[in-house]
């Protein structure tokens, strides 16, 4: 017989004591990395059997250090931990000006309720104050466009300036939306390739349809696409689209499918005719059905067809020329399906960019956020692809991480603009909260905007302090420049 686990029951104020330790613990293992000059942070991998890994990202050291050995303990620091993941995956950047400014809040509220404070009320006011502070730096925001902008804002990120005007001049051509591919190079260099148009990374059915053996694909000139999910076992399904397509004189056809069987394959390559009827056939995009659906309502807007849905009841019986996607060209190899040049109706597919827009700024979910962009970048028909070089592997795979968290970065600074750095932005929201608590005669009030001017100093103090200055001084001499001044850590004077 098996017994049940043994349950701890405990009550405050114990629970606030143990929480906070688990919250240190964790904050006080990032601190170390915020700033220009961070000190790293090693990870134990032992047990693994390899090297200690040397860390100065802190969503990186949040996942790293999975569990605390107390599970008090524990609690609170999944708190921090479950912060940063988001945050990371989101942002890709400002998770140790996040768990810096975290640890501050949260250690001034213990301390405020221990003295008596209402829990309740101070979170309501920590919220109002909040939300002046999101409008000061709000009103700080400026936009960034650019190659040289964007590559300045990737370099302050990553501290690699090849890797960072590479970014820049990425960024630059694609836009704010479009496709980035990052993937592991063979060599020591960077190396990027863009293409022209949207593709899908599914490709044709048979390499007997590939009529470029140089460059392994095939490419259509002015195509026609008949575009579907429909699964295909019997010749005798695809007749009347092809007898449509030569009533109409249709010289290059494209058919997208969910499924070709050996004999249907077989039919459409013994139908071809080079000189006046050039067919291929490629798979439906997506794994699952979701995909699929979102594939073929991009690929129909975008080319003004009608998709034949197999959740419908479709066949190919009545299809018309009219129900055809047309575009400038459609190119496929064994892996890929693209086409440039979409001839949609612009202003449908204007507001379905809309659409799919809006979507990815209310969404808080990262798969959901990552399939939205990923969707507009398509449409919008830029793309491209980074190849990360370096000595070895190890650094192959540590610099394509780095190049994924910058490239996350510059994408949201494009989106929703950038602030002064080095804590000085949010210096610049005290006075705000300073006036408010003038004004204010509530001492829970008072306690939220006190410990949140408090806590937007501690970013500058922490930055300050990793690179070796005194924070305190800094602090006077930025302050008695004035307005618009920050602290320049790699000189060592207010800038």
């Amino acid at each position: 017989m098996s017994q049940a686990a043994t349950r701890r029951v405990i009550f405050q104020p114990a629970t606030y004591r143990r929480l906070q330790r688990g919250v240190n613990k964790l904050v006080d293992a990032i601190r170390p990395t915020l700033g220009p000059r961070p000190r790293l942070v090693a990870v134990n991998r032992l047990l693994e059997g390899k090297m200690p890994e040397m860390l100065d990202n802190g969503g990186t050291i949040a996942k790293r250090i999975e569990r605390l050995a107390d599970p008090d303990e524990d609690m609170g620091a999944q708190l921090v931990r479950d912060m940063l993941w988001r945050l990371q995956d989101q942002v890709g950047d400002g998770t140790a000006t996040a768990a810096v400014l975290f640890g501050s809040v949260y250690n001034q509220g213990i301390h405020y309720l221990a003295a008596g404070g209402n829990a309740m009320h101070l979170r309501d006011y920590l919220g109002k104050g909040l939300q002046m502070v999101m409008d000061q730096l709000s009103g700080m925001t400026v936009q960034v466009s650019g190659k040289e902008q964007l590559a300045r804002i990737a370099e302050s990120l990553c501290y690699d300036p090849a890797l960072s005007r590479l970014l820049g001049e990425i960024f630059d051509i694609v836009g704010a939306y479009g496709r980035l591919e990052i993937r592991e190079g063979r060599g020591r260099d960077l190396e990027r390739e863009y293409v022209e148009g949207m593709y899908w990374e599914w490709g044709l059915y048979s390499r007997d349809m590939i009529a470029d053996l140089s460059r392994y694909r095939t490419e259509f000139d002015d195509a026609a696409i008949l575009i579907s999910d429909l699964e295909i076992d019997e010749p005798q399904q695809l007749y009347p689209a092809l007898e449509m397509a030569l009533r109409a004189g249709i010289p290059r056809l494209v058919i997208v499918a969910g499924r070709l069987s050996a004999r249907a394959i077989g039919f459409l390559l013994s139908n071809r005719q080079p000189d006046r009827f050039q067919l291929m056939a490629v798979k439906t995009p997506g794994w699952d059905t979701s995909q699929k659906a979102a594939a073929l309502e991009d690929m129909a807007i975008l080319t003004g067809g009608r998709p034949f849905l197999k959740a419908a009841g479709e066949t190919f019986a009545h299809v018309t020329p009219e129900n055809l996607g047309r575009a400038r060209r459609a190119f496929a190899d064994l892996r890929t399906f693209g086409i440039v040049g979409g001839k949609g109706n612009p202003r449908l597919l204007r507001q379905h960019i809309g659409h799919l827009r809006s979507a990815f700024n209310q969404s808080d979910d990262t798969v959901v956020r990552e399939a939205l962009l990923k969707r507009v970048g398509m449409l919008l028909g830029g793309a491209a692809t980074l190849w990360i070089g370096a000595a070895t592997e190890l650094e192959i795979a540590a610099r394509k991480e780095m190049a994924e968290r910058t490239a996350a970065s510059v994408r949201a600074a494009m989106m929703e603009g950038v602030v002064p750095g080095g804590g000085v932005a949010l210096l610049a929201c005290q006075p705000a909260l300073q006036q408010a608590l003038a004004r204010s005669e509530d001492a829970d009030e008072r306690g939220a905007y006190r410990t949140l001017i408090k806590a937007l100093a501690e970013p500058f103090r922490t930055l300050v302090s990793n690179a070796g200055y005194d924070a305190s001084e800094a602090m006077t001499e930025v302050r008695m420049a004035g307005p618009g001044y920050g602290f320049d850590v790699t000189v060592g004077r207010a800038l």
